[in-house]
Parts: structure tokens; C-alpha cells; sequence
């Protein structure tokens, strides 16, 4: 999806801009910096699209947070909660994670109580 949205032909106006024009957010986890994938398709597009893609890599066995936990996705998207819950209310936002399997409770956290202090 990230090269549709930045990359193919398919997601070009015929003036060669882009037709997405919000925000796209990946987080990436894997636990070996060696282990990142499209690192520099990644770098292309934050050079190219500054305001329209972001992404952020945590590596479990190499970061740690500041607490001192290990780096995963739950725990990386915890440092940016606040803007994440802003950006999420935008119908042109699109937050991406891709890693393993089981961060879903690690979700909870991070977002329930930005959720209930929002009515939700």
C-alpha cells in the first residue's frame, strides 16, 4: 500500500504529484535492526513526502524505551499517544503496524485512556 500511496504510477496524478494527501504513519517492529525491510523505500518517501509519510522502527533487542522495556510496536507508539489520537480523528490519516502477532493488548493500553478521556 505504501507504494501505491507514494511509488506507482497508479497512485500519481498526471502532473506527477501524488493523489494521497494526508498522512501515513508506519511502525515497524522486528527484533534485529538487520531484520528491517524496504529501509530504503522507507527513506525515499520521508525524503519525498516530508509532510505524508512518517514511520518509526522498534527493535525489541537493540532499543529500549524510557522505562527501560524493550522496544516494541505498543511501546514506541506509546511515545506519541497525543498525536497519534489527533492524527486518528482525521479521515486522511493512515496508521500502519507491522510486526508480530500479539500487541493487541499492548494497543489497549497505550490508547485506552486517551479513548475514555475522549467519551469513548
Amino acid at each position: 500500500y505504501m507504494r501505491l500511496l507514494f511509488n506507482d504510477k497508479a497512485g500519481a496524478n498526471a502532473d506527477g504529484t501524488r493523489k494521497f494527501k494526508g498522512l501515513a504513519w508506519l511502525f515497524m517492529g522486528v527484533p534485529f535492526s538487520k531484520s528491517l525491510l524496504y529501509d530504503d523505500e522507507h527513506s525515499e518517501y520521508k525524503a519525498k513526502y516530508p509532510d505524508h509519510f512518517r514511520y518509526d522502527y522498534a527493535v525489541s533487542r537493540e532499543q529500549k524505551n524510557a522505562a527501560g522495556q524493550k522496544m516494541y510496536i505498543q511501546t514506541k507508539m506509546a511515545e506519541y499517544t497525543e498525536d497519534l489520537w489527533q492524527l486518528m480523528q482525521k479521515p486522511n490519516t493512515h496508521i500502519f503496524m507491522c510486526g508480530l502477532k500479539g500487541m493487541e493488548s499492548g494497543m489497549e493500553e497505550c490508547f485506552s485512556p486517551i479513548a475514555q478521556k475522549n467519551g469513548l
